[in-house]
Parts: structure tokens; C-alpha cells; sequence
């Protein structure tokens, strides 16, 4: 299913609440017939009107039509269906959008229940993913409008969420399963569990509880385009998604899926060449309507810009091993105006699992990796950590809502074009997979998305200093990194911040002290021996007010003990 595809590095998903059954829209057919596939009928935008007859007479129905866009979602237990429409005057493309049957469940579709909350006893603390994105310096400069709505295209959300019910907008949230709108209230609450986590990384509110989002003052829009039974995204869900944010001022949406059944979409194959267009059109519709789309880049560790075998679709039947090429695309991420994103760990190495392309990605985001898995809102009032291009996405999107909130009147294009500036370049490491320059490249595209820069800020003018080289900490050994401090007059405060982010697979072996410019040492933390824990990422403040301000500070390291080794990955001075 497409949710995992996204997301297969991350933690089981929780299971889907259970549905219960209630009034449904008027469904366009009493009895879905045994057989019953759903198909994209194309016309020219505006004429889908000439065409519905022909449907019906061709032993079919409609069951949504997107005149505007001039798609009509069609569904047909006949087998000559697909062949008989291709030639109707007027029918441009005719394709199935899957490779089963309709489930009876599109007709009279079950809510889902609303989760049972557990309140929460956790207070917010900054995390590793928003410290190195730098959301948390943003806002201090905003956390966003409640003017500007996300949407999020996924698996649902539950709004009754602690962090979640203070931003989120039910009027204008919907569920796309099966690719119409079902605007009953609570049609758009979570299957499963990652609606749910992407949104908090998107907005989770700032209320002491819990976490925060990227953007926590934004508002969030649910719209579930998977299905339930099967969690997956079909085109016309899709497509209904799209259309949708458009017709209601999405200024942003996150897609953490790629369109099920096929991985990957050929344009030589009737069937998905219906798909690509359709898909196609109701993004270009949002885009024309001021949404700009973010998307997962995927995880299969593949190249995208090396396309060569797909042995995973259709993923809905059975899936067998085809050859393709590059002009077969995953879908919507590698749609024209899609802001593709790929995933880096703890410290902005390339994630493990993280699709790549030399000029594909556009840009990267922390996805977790390993034992550091991005931490946000799960159903019910809870928390969980989940890893993959589907965690990265959001923190991108997230940025973008900062964006809009700081420049309303900017344009999807004024938007991709900012994303790409403020990102952080991240070189290649020594990996002939990844091609390409310091400024763009496979692995990382124009590099790490910024939250800092992106609210128009850098941070504060003479007290902000960082230093962001990597420093190998190895067995019984003590190191240093340096940052020189400049433009401060006088001394430095009696409430010096410092920022540490350290790697390393036990912290019981170090010691961290500050190391002033005229050598005076102050302890951060002897971490005791028996804490097994790994990394270090915290914020501590030093009384530094008898020391002068400018100067090299330095962060020193000392390892104590064999086996267990690691590196400053980035490390802080605010003044």
C-alpha cells in the first residue's frame, strides 16, 4: 500500500479504528456489480458533459465528475468499457486506475470512530528534527498564521488530538476515498496513524504539551484520500484531493504516498498514461489555484534519475517484475511544480532508505533514520516515532507554510524558488551514488530546508553563532570545535545559551565543557558511566558574564572509555 512505500522504515502503524457504519451520499448505483473497476474518462477541460451519457450507454456509471479539469471518474463491471469509450467523440484518454475491484465500501462508505483521548503528561522540549531545521529559531520571528490553511492528503487525522484540535479546520475538510467527496463530519479522521503524525509535524500547537509543529499557528485540513481495508491512495482519490485544496485556498499540501497501484506511472501504457494526465491536470488545477504540493521522494533507497526495474506493482493484484525507464514517474512526487522531497537522519546524512535523483530531489528534510525516528501526534491523544521520506515531507511544507505566512501573496513558483535559496548546501559524501554539486545534488537537491531563513530572518545580527563541521570523537580521546565570535562589544551574558547536537552510541563515556576565549572551562555535563543512552541533543546555558564576548569559544569533548565512539555533529553560541 502507498502509505508504507513512503514510510517502510518507520514503526508498525497502530491499527485503524474501528468504522462504524452510518448515512452515506447518495450513491450513484444501489448494487456494485461483481467485477466492478473504476476508470479515468478524459476530455478536454469543460466537456466532460458531452461524454457522461455515453457512459451510462456504455455500461458504465459516473461517480464523480471533475468538469474543470475534464476527468470523470467512471466505474464499469465490462470488460469492453475501457476499449468502447477510447472511441467516443470527445473521449481524449480512457484508463483503470486499478487492478481489483471497487470495494462495496465506495458506495456506503463507514465513518471512522472517533479515537478515545489519553491526555498527556509530556511537556514540549525541542527535538532533534526542529533544532536542526532551526524551527525552533523561527519562531521566535513566527509560528505561522492561522490564515493560511495545509492540507493534509493522507491517511486522515484525528482532529480530537490535544495538538491537533487547536489548529485544525473541519469546514474545510473532507474524505477523497474512492475519489468524491464525502464531507460528513469525521469523514476525514485517521485509518491507521500517519495522517495523523504527518500533521502534527506540520502544526501541532505551541501549548506546552506534547510537541510542536513546524508552523504551530497554521491550520490544518484533513483530507483522507486512503482507503480503508486496504490504507491505499488511488488516482482518483488523488485527484479529488487536489481538486479539492484548490477549490478551498490550500495554500500548501503534503502528499507522504505515491499513487497506488504502480510505483511507477508509464506513459507507454494506456492504463497509466490516463493516470499520469489525470493526476496531472488536478494538480496543475491546485497549483492554478495558489497550492503549492509537497511530496515524499520515497523509500526504497532507489535512483530516480536511474530508473530501470519495478517489481513491486501493481500492488493491488499481484505484482510482477517489469523493465521501465525514466519516463516513467512516481506519482505526485515527480510531477512538474511538485516540490520533491527526500530524507536525511539525525546530523544530515542521507537517510538510509531515501529515494534519490540528480535532478529530482528539490530539496531534503529530516526523516529519521535508525534509532532516531521523528517524534509527533499518533491517534488518541498520544505520541510515537516514525521514520521516512513521509516525516521529511512535512518539515518541508511546514517551512513553506512559514512562508506564506510571512508573504501571502506569494505564488507556488515564488515558493519553490525560496525553498531552493534558503535551503543549506549539503555536500555529497563519499558515495558515487550521489552526483552533482555542493549546491545541488542527488542526494540532498539544493540542499536542507531552513525554517530560520525561511521566515525572512538570519538569526539575530552579532548573537547567533554556529558551527556546523563535523568532529570525530574517538575512544579515550578529547576534542574540540571552535566558533569565533564577532561584532559583540562587552561581555558575553549571564545567560549564555549553547546548543549541542552530538552522535555517539553511549553518552555515559563523555564529558562536554565550554571552553571560553581566554581558557576558562565551564561544565556542561560529566554524564554518569552507566547511561547508556546515545547522543547528546540539549540546550544548556552558562553563566559567561566575567568573560569578554568576542573570541574563539569552543565546545571540548572528552571520551572516557573504549568501544563507543561518535562526533559533534553541530554545535551553538546565542548571546
Amino acid at each position: 500500500m502507498a502509505a508504507l512505500p513512503t514510510s517502510a522504515a518507520q514503526a508498525a502503524p497502530q491499527a485503524a479504528s474501528a468504522p462504524v457504519v452510518s448515512a452515506a451520499p447518495a450513491a450513484p448505483q444501489a448494487v456494485r456489480a461483481a467485477g466492478t473497476r473504476a476508470y479515468l474518462v478524459i476530455t478536454a477541460p469543460g466537456g466532460t458533459s458531452a461524454v457522461r451519457a455515453a457512459v451510462t450507454a456504455n455500461g458504465g456509471t459516473v461517480f464523480a465528475d471533475y468538469d474543470a479539469i475534464g476527468v470523470i471518474v467512471a466505474h464499469s463491471a465490462s470488460s469492453s468499457f475501457a476499449g468502447t469509450m477510447r472511441g467516443v467523440p470527445g473521449v481524449q484518454q480512457v484508463g483503470a486506475t486499478r487492478t481489483s475491484d471497487v470495494p462495496a465500501d465506495a458506495y456506503n462508505p463507514a465513518l471512522p470512530a472517533a479515537p478515545s483521548q489519553v491526555p498527556t503528561t509530556i511537556a514540549e522540549a525541542n527535538r532533534w528534527d526542529m533544532t536542526q531545521i532551526r524551527a525552533d529559531k523561527a519562531w521566535e520571528v513566527s509560528t505561522g498564521s492561522a490564515a493560511v490553511k495545509v492540507g493534509v492528503l493522507d491517511t486522515g487525522v484525528d482532529d480530537l488530538h490535544q495538538d491537533i484540535a487547536p489548529n485544525f479546520n473541519a469546514a474545510d475538510s473532507v474524505s477523497c476515498a474512492y475519489g468524491r467527496p464525502d464531507t460528513r463530519a469525521g469523514a476525514w479522521r485517521d485509518i491507521g496513524d500517519h495522517g495523523t503524525h504527518v500533521a502534527g509535524t506540520i502544526a501541532a500547537a505551541r501549548n506546552g504539551r506534547g510537541v510542536v509543529g513546524v508552523a504551530p499557528g497554521v491550520r490544518i485540513s484533513s483530507v483522507r484520500i486512503a482507503e480503508p481495508g486496504t490504507g491505499m491512495f488511488f488516482a482518483e482519490n488523488t485527484i479529488c484531493g487536489f481538486v479539492w485544496a484548490g477549490d478551498h485556498g490550500f495554500r500548501v499540501t503534503n502528499n507522504s504516498y505515491y499513487t497506488d497501484p504502480w510505483m511507477f506511472n508509464c506513459p507507454d501504457d494506456t492504463d497509466q498514461a490516463a493516470i499520469i494526465e489525470g493526476v496531472k491536470r488536478a494538480q496543475q488545477y491546485a497549483e492554478g489555484k495558489g497550492s503549492l504540493q509537497v511530496a515524499a521522494a520515497g523509500n526504497s533507497n532507489y535512483d530516480l534519475a536511474n530508473k530501470r526495474i519495478d517489481r513491486s506493482s501493481p500492488n493491488d493484484s499481484t505484482p510482477v517484475t517489469r523493465t521501465i525507464t525514466n519516463a516513467c514517474i512516481d506519482i505526485p512526487t515527480e510531477l512538474p511544480g511538485v516540490v520533491t522531497v527526500a530524507a536525511t537522519g539525525n546530523g544530515n546524512a542521507k537517510a538510509s532508505y531515501s529515494n534519490f535523483g540528480r535532478d529530482v530531489i528539490d530539496i531534503a528534510a529530516p526523516g529519521g533514520d535508525g534509532v532516531h525516528g521523528v517524534y509527533s501526534t499518533v491517534p488518541g491523544g498520544t505520541y510515537g516515532s516514525k521514520s521516512g521520506t513521509s516525516m521529511a515531507s512535512p518539515h518541508v511544507a511546514g517551512v513553506a507554510a512559514l512562508m506564506v505566512s510571512t508573504d501571502p501573496a506569494a505564488t507556488p513558483a515564488e515558493l519553490r524558488a525560496r525553498l531552493a535559496a534558503q535551503a543549506n548546501d549539503t555536500a555529497c559524501p563519499s558515495d558515487g551514488r550521489c552526483t552533482g554539486t555542493t549546491a545541488d545534488n542527488a542526494f540532498f537537491g539544493e540542499g536542507q530546508v531552513d525554517a530560520l531563513k525561511a521566515v525572512g530572518a538570519a538569526p539575530p545580527a552579532g548573537r547567533y553563532f554556529e558551527n556546523t563541521a563535523d568532529v570525530a570523537v574517538r575512544d579515550n580521546a578529547t576534542v574540540e570545535s571552535p566558533i569565533t565570535v564577532t561584532g559583540i562589544t562587552g561581555n558575553a551574558p549571564a545567560a549564555l545559551v549553547v546548543g549541542v547536537d552530538i552522535t555517539h552510541t553511549y553518552r555515559g563515556d563523555l564529558v562536554l565543557s565550554l571552553v571560553a576565549p581566554d581558557g576558562t572551562v565551564y561544565l556542561l555535563e560529566d554524564f554518569p558511566d552507566g547511561d547508556s543512552a546515545d547522543d547528546v541533543v540539549k540546550t544548556y546555558t552558562v553563566n559567561a558574564s566575567s568573560e569578554v564576548a568576542a573570541g574563539t569559544w569552543k565546545l571540548r569533548v572528552r571520551d572516557s572509555a573504549a568501544q563507543d565512539t561518535g562526533r559533534i555533529d553541530a554545535w551553538n553560541l546565542t548571546f
